[in-house]
């Protein structure tokens, strides 16, 4: 199965997994010491992040150390910031509209003082 990032951030043990991979690379064992489920539980979060490209593992002696590989987060942030300049450009003109009619409604109410006098 082919997975994604976005498979990977969307669960939200891996995201406290990626969390704790970001500060320092750990064993599987101190992974799991972190979570309240069962070793294959952490172990197949692991695989997928794995699969996604957010984690190495590393072999050290006996043990499988975890390093964190976050370049294909790029991929989430190219994402989101689509969608950041699309929204900052709706409210920049959603500002421009509603300035403009503020400025008119203060030009009627100028004129109307005006002609009640």
């Amino acid at each position: 199965m082919r997975r994604d990032v976005f498979q990977a951030i969307a669960d939200p043990t891996r995201r406290e997994i990626i969390g704790l991979i970001a500060r320092r690379s750990l064993n599987l064992n101190a992974v799991a010491d972190n979570f309240d489920v069962s070793r294959p539980a952490i172990s197949k979060h692991i695989k997928i992040l794995t699969q996604c490209g957010l984690l190495t593992i590393r072999q050290q002696g006996r043990d499988r150390y975890c390093e964190a590989n976050f370049k294909k987060l790029n991929e989430v942030s190219d994402w989101v910031e689509q969608y950041r300049s699309f929204w900052n450009n709706k409210l920049d003109a959603l500002g421009d509209f509603l300035d403009k009619e503020n400025a008119e409604n203060n030009i009627m109410s100028t004129q109307n003082k005006h002609h009640e006098k």
